[in-house]
């Protein structure tokens, strides 16, 4: 079954279900400081291979700009 969820505000179709690990492969983001919010609620690191993606979801990918 097809989702469609929302990721750093571009609507996208995925085949299936896929964890939020997962979907941080697929969008090839490799930053150690990747944050992650799920409909609004951060997702803690740990927790990226077991919280799984699910339709009319908004994913918000943030990579920090650390500097002064």
């Amino acid at each position: 079954m097809a989702l469609n969820i929302t990721v750093d505000g571009t609507v996208r179709t995925l085949p299936g279900a896929l964890t939020i690990r997962e979907l941080i492969e697929q969008c090839n983001k490799k930053d150690p400081h990747l944050i992650v919010e799920r409909n609004g609620t951060f997702v803690y690191p740990q927790d990226y291979a077991h919280v799984r993606v699910e339709d009319g979801d908004r994913i918000e990918l943030i990579i920090p700009d650390f500097g002064g």
